[in-house]
């Protein structure tokens, strides 16, 4: 089809009215903003790309912009610090690009038969249709912009421990004895915690959001996650203020939104990343010298492990516990030790499934692991 640029930008712009709807039906400020961004860097690629770089645009061009645009909506999202859950940013997406071929392929040239061969023009039609996308989006990010919770910004070495009790944003600074989060909407960014029994507390909460956070020297678990959903990246655990600690534990969150533990780097404590019966996506982690186990998706949970590197185990690399179902894919899980008395279940397995457990494995690399991949108590590897 040969676009006008007023035909790209009528049909983006109705074409968009189901991923707005999604977003003001979710009621959360980041959805309005992130329809706002898929909305405008669609126009500005429309103007500025698109309009002179394809004079006839294919349909099966679809799938290749849409891939390009998703890359550049995530890209922004980042850049601007929208705090969407990344679950729920990939559906509101894919609404949108859905909408988008439907109305373009079926809806649209239904009321308009002149559809086509006015380059994407809707008319008055179109006209009215984007008068009124703008002005919902310009409301809705005014509104959302006023319900935001707020930006706190912390000097220098604050005493702990630190409860949060109400939405907001904490930048910055240094926490001793702990932070404890107990309300949803919640974002900690660039904070260090030192100390503490739990160094991050996070309880009965959602949308909760731990970017570049450094946990040292807390006595039970680095980040301690109970009925909660959070989205963690970027952490740096290490100096563990003693023998049991874990480094990430999510645990009874199984009716909370999906949790995800990505991009940290956690070293030198019992078990790198823990979960218990919870939903959690644990992608491109670094678990250095866990003396237990590296991580551990246990305990009736429907997890996860993907592009994790997991060195100096003692015991067990990644192991799939307790009824749970795991898909443990593309992992590098290297000189995993075995353990002193003779326990094959410890014996330097890379990849375990053990007691009614159910792995789904595909594409990991093991090295100087000599237990191998191992199931155990009536459990099943598939590859």
């Amino acid at each position: 089809m040969s676009y006008t640029l007023r035909g790209r930008v009528e049909s983006r712009l109705a074409s968009a009215v189901p991923a707005l709807v999604v977003a003001l039906a979710l009621q959360r400020w980041w959805a309005v903003e992130l329809a706002a961004l898929m909305i405008g860097l669609g126009l500005v690629l429309d103007a500025a790309v698109y309009h002179r770089a394809l004079a006839y645009q294919a349909g099966w061009l679809a799938a290749p912009l849409g891939a390009l645009e998703l890359g550049l909506v995530y890209g922004g999202m980042r850049l601007l610090e929208i705090m969407a859950p990344l679950g729920w940013a990939v559906v509101l997406y894919a609404v949108g690009w859905l909408g988008a071929q439907l109305f373009g392929h079926a809806v649209f040239p239904r009321l308009r038969i002149e559809y086509a061969e006015e380059g994407g023009e809707l008319g008055t039609f179109g006209t009215i249709v984007a008068a009124v996308v703008c002005v919902t989006l310009v409301g809705g990010l005014g509104a959302a912009r006023a319900v935001r919770p707020p930006t706190i910004h912390l000097h220098g070495t604050v005493q702990g421990p630190l409860v949060i009790r109400h939405a907001q944003t904490l930048v910055g600074g240094v926490v001793r004895g702990g932070i404890l989060i107990r309300a949803s909407h919640v974002t900690l960014r660039d904070v260090t915690v030192i100390g503490g029994e739990n160094g991050i507390d996070v309880a009965h909460a959602s949308h909760v959001m731990l970017e570049d956070v450094r946990v040292v020297r807390s006595s039970m678990d680095a980040i301690h996650v109970r009925d909660a959903g959070v989205m963690i990246d970027g952490c740096s655990i290490a100096d563990p203020g003693g023998p049991w600690v874990q480094g990430v534990d999510v645990s009874y969150s199984i009716g909370r939104p999906m949790s995800m533990v990505s991009d940290c780097t956690i070293a030198g404590v019992r078990e790198g990343i823990v979960t218990h019966s919870a939903a959690v996506d644990v992608r491109g982690n670094h678990v250095l010298g866990a003396t237990l186990r590296g991580i551990v998706l246990g305990e009736m949970s429907m997890d996860t492990a993907t592009h994790n590197e997991v060195v100096g185990a003692n015991g067990v690399g990644i192991l799939c516990l307790d009824h749970s179902t795991c898909t443990i894919e593309h992992n590098t899980i290297a000189g995993t030790r075995a353990a002193p008395g003779g326990d094959l279940s410890r014996a330097g397995v890379a990849i375990e499934a053990h007691y009614f457990a159910q792995a789904r494995i595909a594409h990991n690399t093991i090295v100087a692991s000599p237990g191998g991949i191992r199931a155990f108590d009536q459990s099943t590897i598939s590859r």
